[in-house]
């Protein structure tokens, strides 16, 4: 088994390659095999992660949780006949309830 220091060295010198190859990158934003160099080096962390496990992320804070939402009081009291004039009848269409 790896010594921790030892994979910590190479996923140092991962992150070192891949930034010196997007900057080279940078320069040649069309070339076929400056995209290639990109898939390597993703290959190689790929790898490594595959070989000594994938790297511990940080843990992300955790946003609070939302608070309980309010209570709404609904009255129980009938409703103004202006309020379902538009409403639909269970699909099939309008209700026009003024010619009622």
């Amino acid at each position: 088994m790896a010594k921790p220091e030892d994979v910590a060295a190479v996923r140092e010198a991962v992150r070192a390659l891949d930034k010196a190859v997007s900057v080279l990158t940078g320069h040649y934003p069309e070339s076929v095999d400056a995209r290639r160099l990109q898939v390597g080096c993703s290959r190689v962390r790929e790898d490594l992660d595959l070989l000594c496990g994938a790297e511990d992320a940080a843990p992300e804070p955790s946003a609070p949780p939302d608070p309980p939402p309010q209570r709404m009081i609904i009255a129980d009291t009938p409703y103004a006949h202006d309020f379902w004039m538009d409403a639909e009848d269970e699909g099939l269409g309008r209700a026009d309830y003024r010619k009622r």
